[in-house]
């Protein structure tokens, strides 16, 4: 009896501290805080400090209130994140954690794999809009997500209802023609919550021409919670983006009708229920479709050399199911055991216009993918946290791959805590290296996936009753079978990719936080080393891949500085300071590409809000915002051709009811 009432007061605590975290809507929490409660490391509501993997917390209200509209942007200050944008709004849109190759990180909105098949994933169109939090888990995660989660995951957590009904709307405008349109609605009641959220874009862009952007976002959640032991959620996102383009694949500002289109939309059931005091299940179904093209149609009679036409048409779409079971035991003791299966489909058709002749291709193929995981975490004494993991996948395209990964870490009486982890994780093979049949590439059925070794060690200290932090991670990662392009194969009449590249990213991430009043300060410095270990096919100083020397699009030293002063619950105004130092790139106008480096540079941004009416009952409240980015007009490039956006500046307001 002692024990059935131990196990019962264990897992009632636990699924108090899940629905706190993931299912109900929390007080005021901003992105310095200190011991936050992260699903995202174990899937399960934990105190970052009980976690041995790296992770960070941006609050999305936060973000909003100091003018970020954008995901990328309120990523760029994460340590080990470099956030890559190629161009005006609604461009090509990347970012390389800790030294991975840009489609190593997994991207989850409540749970749904939002990548496409193979690991790419364009942040151009994905706002803040309804976003509750932002978790960054940096390490390899596939024992818990599969593939593409080799170096990391983004995880985007919508809002949940709160209070009586409630909706906001704001308008702000800006500089290169820009104007935005959102807004929201939230509450709930004993048993149901509801948010929804809703925003219109659009820009004429940074170029002199043909550099249009519009986009529009809907998104909404709603959560149930008929008694103690049953909840279930519905989400729903949907993403629509229209980026005009005049640039060549070497930036080069040559087109006056290129368009590229994108819609999205994603959705996702979850539910569970504790069948006892100590055992919970929990299944979810997720559901990701992106349908999009580019229309480049000839600009008119002359444009006939090269490549002067193309038009695509593309529908990725990413079906899951998954189930799983939490065991809660003494020791606070968790045993997770589940199953996953998933299939991804592509169905892909172009055209091509040249002054070597018209080409036209198409694309229908599909996989299946069904992983078994098992995950333990637990506490043998005071202080110490321990977990460890283990996931097979059997893939219709690679086989069965298996993954593991186990960490511990260790609270002292000093308000130090050291933690130590260690894990294997792999990214499988795109759709076009697997299937593809065009004169220029032939798809490889028989590819493994790309796969990562890595461990790391990292130290916390607090002082002054946490309301100072430091920390330091050092980590250290192994690439291997990276999947290279061959344009001249072993077998003129075989595939034109192989596992045969292999790299290494090892490095040093330094942050701390700091509350001092109505002060709050955030700095990060990130050093990275990277180095190609084996080239494969790549030959030439020209090379995206050359042996001994560093991976492309890395910088050596990142440092970020985050301040922001609360006057009185009446303004705010926040400065952050972005410094990327020099990183070896490309000029790939040239044959062959000629080597370069870009130059470092500081960008910095300014945000100021002012409270006029704070919302009290029924009276509306009403907030002011500013922000300016690249507030010194800093000229930079983060990808060779593709000039940066000068100085930004927006305002607007918003009205709660």
């Amino acid at each position: 009896m002692v024990l059935r009432t131990t196990l019962t007061a264990v897992a009632l605590c636990t699924v108090h501290c899940a629905l706190q975290s993931e299912l109900t809507a929390q007080a005021h929490r901003d992105t310095l805080e200190l011991d936050p409660i992260v699903v995202t490391a174990t899937r399960i509501a934990t105190p970052r400090t009980a976690v041995a993997a790296t992770v960070t917390v941006l609050d999305g209200a936060e973000l909003r209130a100091q003018g970020v509209q954008r995901v990328l942007d309120a990523l760029r200050g994460v340590p080990g994140m470099n956030v890559l944008e190629s161009g005006s709004f609604g461009s090509a849109t990347s970012l390389f954690l800790r030294g991975g190759e840009s489609d190593y990180v997994k991207v989850l909105i409540d749970g749904v794999p939002v990548n496409d098949a193979g690991g790419a994933f364009d942040f151009a169109h994905l706002t803040l809009d309804n976003v509750d939090r932002i978790e960054v888990l940096r390490g390899p995660a596939s024992v818990l997500y599969g593939s593409d989660a080799t170096v990391g995951v983004v995880e985007i957590f919508t809002r949940q209802g709160e209070g009586p009904p409630r909706g906001e709307v704001g308008a702000r405008a800006g500089t290169f023609s820009s104007v935005t349109v959102d807004g929201g609605f939230t509450g709930a009641t004993t048993k149901m919550s509801a948010a929804f959220g809703f925003s219109r874009s659009a820009s004429e862009g940074t170029y002199a021409f043909n550099s249009d952007y519009d986009h529009v976002e809907l998104s909404g959640r709603v959560h149930a919670r008929p008694n103690d032991r049953t909840d279930a959620s519905l989400m729903i996102r949907f993403s629509d983006g229209d980026v005009h383009f005049p640039t060549d694949g070497s930036g080069n500002v040559v087109d006056r009708n290129a368009r590229q289109l994108q819609e999205r939309i994603v959705g996702a059931l979850n539910a569970g229920r504790f069948l006892t005091g100590w055992l919970e299940t929990r299944a979810a179904l997720a559901f990701n479709r992106t349908n999009g093209g580019i229309d480049d149609e000839i600009d008119g009679p002359a444009d006939t050399l090269g490549f002067f036409g193309f038009q695509s048409d593309q529908r990725l779409e990413r079906r899951s199911a998954d189930l799983r079971a939490n065991v809660y035991l003494p020791m606070s003791t968790v045993v997770t055991a589940g199953a996953n299966f998933e299939k991804q489909e592509e169905q892909s058709t172009n055209r091509s216009q040249s002054q070597f002749g018209d080409s036209d291709g198409s694309v229908d193929v599909s996989r299946n993918n069904t992983a078994y995981y098992a995950q333990v975490q637990l506490q043998p004494v005071v202080g110490l946290g321990v977990n460890a993991g283990i996931r097979v996948d059997d893939n219709d395209a690679f086989g069965t791959f298996w993954t593991h990964r186990a960490g511990a870490t260790y609270q002292l009486p000093s308000l130090t805590r050291v933690r130590a982890s260690l894990g294997k994780a792999f990214k499988e093979p795109t759709f076009f290296e697997n299937f593809s049949e065009t004169p220029f590439a032939v798809g490889n059925p028989d590819l493994t996936p790309e796969r990562s070794s890595t461990w790391e060690l990292g130290v916390e200290q607090h002082l002054l009753e946490g309301h100072v932090r430091f920390g330091a991670t050092y980590f250290d990662q192994r690439f291997e079978d990276l999947i290279q392009y061959s344009a001249a194969p072993p077998d003129p009449a075989g595939p034109y990719y192989f596992n045969v590249a292999k790299a290494s990213a090892s490095g040093l991430e330094v942050e701390g936080t700091a509350l001092v009043g109505d002060l709050e300060v955030g700095t990060s410095y990130t050093y990275l080393d990277t180095e190609v270990t084996d080239a494969g096919f790549a030959t030439g100083a020209g090379a995206s891949f050359v042996a001994g020397e560093p991976l492309l699009r890395r910088p050596t030293h990142t440092a970020s500085l985050l301040a922001r002063y609360n006057f009185r619950d009446r303004a705010r105004l926040g400065v952050t300071v972005h410094r990327i130092g020099e990183r070896d790139d490309r000029d790939f106008s040239t044959f062959p590409a000629t080597p370069l480096v870009l130059p470092a540079y500081t960008r910095v941004d300014l945000s100021l809000g002012v409270t006029l009416f704070a919302q009290e009952g029924r009276r509306p409240g009403l907030d002011l915002r500013g922000r300016v980015e690249n507030l010194f007009d800093a000229d930079y490039q983060e990808v060779f051709g593709f000039p940066a956006r000068k100085r930004v500046v927006s305002i607007g307001a918003r009205l709660v009811l």
